[in-house]
């Protein structure tokens, strides 16, 4: 089953099994271009064989007495004439392939955009950005350049190759001997010089996902790398994986070094002289036909010289190809659940014996509690005792290992996945911020949010006055991640976020940790007030955002060891009593 949590509606089905039938589930995709290519192929080639006909024939009229300027004349213009189909079919090909190239590679990046917005979480937290990144960009572009130039040159080669014998064939039939043993001999040399460079195209692809991902976390991770000192130390593991990339390109450059098909075609074409000298001293061809088959022979060398360029193209085509599937075929753990439920929730929220591990560890062991709509539950604990991961059952970010999560009495897992996380919003203490306006962040999840709401929004998160005093106002413009907002502006814009979707089950993690008390007693008022229209989980350290919760869950080592009041924990809980002194402090 292909699950996903997201779906481009009506999109196009490709075939995954294998990276050759998915380049070619996208070629069928548009099957006149390719025929296209194929049919002006097989015409440039026509044309530029004929062109050493006629030169053959030249030579034989001249050789005949009582040649006339006529019989030139129309060898002349049939020359012409072909020279000028040639040209035209060699553009009709070329535009052709290109079209080609550029939808596959347009349709590939879409494909693989999607199916990674369509990945769980899970999947996402075991991958490294960079090498995503490589294969989105680079891996993609490189089946553009398998096409075009490649399979273009590859295929105008066999033709290149085909017609000439052919028409060498129709010259004389004993002419065939040289040629037909050559291209036995470079079918084999090709094939070997294929088998070798296979593997060092995949490694090469490989080493550049590597050498991408480590650039990009040490680029992300600039501020640790500066705090720590290890810039030396940073620059030393790029250049060693830079050195990898480089050694697989030099192994390619030993082995096209040792390109035989060149050295065969060299020989060959000695052998084809000799041999055609021979039958034309024997009486068996004319001079004119000798003169055509060199020509013919010589075409030859196009297709031997331009497989050591288009198969190594190819070849990085099919291990990028190869990168890409193994990410579109890796199997991900949630489905969209397009037939699931889909109405407003009210928000009563309940665990049922749920627990939850993660890559064989356990986070989550047997936890039950209720939540009835409009409560607000804080859920306390050390760290690493499951207070986040708790929360992410609740909207599917995960799914519970047994035991289950209900949303008005409905399971999780059976509601449309979009129609869930819509209705459930997250304020994390890691805000993540685009590289767009301010005002675009705060509607990001209500996109069709005019600009007073969008400033109601940012009242209610005491973000109006900060984000005014920009030049730019809501259109400022803010960097990747929102780096050129201080920690307590990048929440607000969070909160913000979250009360213009106005959500129905609201989850704060931790998300006023940035923020002064003053502007934080604000909020809070603020989230009060929206607090009593929809059930609300609090994961904070703030006591004074746990007293006014309704209930409190006390988390220890992933197992919930009670619930209650403020109050009622304090008299009945030592874990409680604990864990708030330990918030006192």
């Amino acid at each position: 089953m292909d699950r996903r949590e997201f779906r481009i509606e009506n999109a196009y089905t490709y075939n995954r099994r294998g990276a050759g039938k998915w380049i070619l589930s996208h070629l069928l995709r548009y099957p006149l271009w390719p025929l296209l290519a194929l049919a002006a192929t097989i015409a440039n080639n026509l044309a530029y064989s004929n062109i050493q006909l006629f030169v053959g024939k030249g030579f034989d009229v001249i050789n005949k007495p009582g040649w006339t300027d006529d019989a030139l004349l129309a060898l002349a213009l049939g020359l012409g004439a072909s020279a000028l189909i040639q040209g035209i079919t060699g553009l009709g090909r070329n535009s052709a392939v290109e079209f080609i190239a550029q939808l596959l590679e347009r349709d590939a990046r879409e494909e693989f955009y999607a199916d990674l917005l369509g990945k769980s979480q899970t999947f996402h937290g075991k991958q490294r950005i960079g090498d995503i990144m490589a294969r989105a960009t680079d891996d993609v572009r490189q089946l553009n350049y398998m096409f075009s130039p490649g399979i273009m040159l590859i295929t105008d080669s066999m033709m290149g190759l085909i017609v000439p014998l052919i028409f060498i064939s129709t010259l004389n039939w004993r002419l065939l001997l040289v040629p037909l043993l050559f291209t036995a001999a470079l079918a084999f040399t090709v094939y070997d010089y294929n088998r070798r460079l296979k593997p060092v195209s995949f490694a090469q692809r490989e080493s550049y996902g590597q050498m991408n991902a480590g650039l990009a976390e040490a680029v992300a991770g600039i501020e640790v790398v500066k705090a720590n000192t290890q810039e030396s130390r940073e620059g030393h593991s790029f250049r060693e994986n830079a050195r990898r990339y480089r050694d697989h390109f030099v192994r390619q450059g030993m082995l096209e070094a040792r390109y035989l098909p060149l050295l065969v075609f060299s020989v060959a074409w000695g052998a084809a002289f000799l041999h055609a000298l021979l039958l034309w001293r024997a009486g068996s061809v004319s001079l004119g036909q000798v003169v055509s088959f060199m020509g013919l022979f010589g075409a030859l060398r196009f297709p031997t010289f331009i497989s050591i360029f288009s198969f190594n193209l190819v070849q990085l085509g099919l291990a990028s190809a190869e990168r890409i599937l193994k990410l579109l075929n890796t199997e991900t753990e949630l489905d969209e659940n397009e037939r699931g439920e889909a109405h407003p929730i009210q928000g009563a929220v309940a665990f049922e014996n749920v627990c939850f591990s993660y890559n064989g560890k356990p986070i989550l062991k047997d936890i039950n509690f209720t939540a009835q709509p409009g409560e607000t539950i804080a859920i306390v604990g050390q760290t690493g005792s499951g207070k986040t991961t708790l929360t992410r059952l609740i909207n599917r970010i995960f799914d519970a290992d047994s035991g289950r999560v209900l949303v008005d009495g409905i399971d999780v897992r059976d509601w449309q996945l979009e129609s869930l996380r819509s209705q459930v919003s997250t304020i994390e203490q890691d805000v993540f911020l685009f590289s767009r306006t301010l005002a675009e962040n705060i509607a990001f999840g209500c996109a069709d949010a005019d600009q007073g709401a969008i400033e109601a929004a940012a009242r209610e998160a005491q973000a109006h006055d900060f984000i005014t005093g920009f030049n730019e106002g809501y259109q400022t413009e803010v960097g990747e991640r929102g780096v050129t907002l201080s920690g307590g502006q990048r929440q607000r814009i969070a909160i913000a976020r979250a009360f213009l979707t106005n959500p129905r089950i609201l989850i704060l993690d931790d998300s006023t940790s940035a923020i002064d008390s003053a502007t934080e007693d604000k909020i809070q008022r603020a989230m009060r007030r929206i607090s009593q229209e929809r059930t609300t989980f609090l994961i904070t350290h703030r006591l004074s955002q746990i007293r006014w919760a309704d209930r409190i869950l006390v988390l220890q080592h992933g197992t919930l060891v009670d619930q209650g009041t403020h109050d009622e924990l304090m008299v009945r809980s030592v874990d409680y009593r604990r864990i708030f002194a330990r918030y006192e402090n």
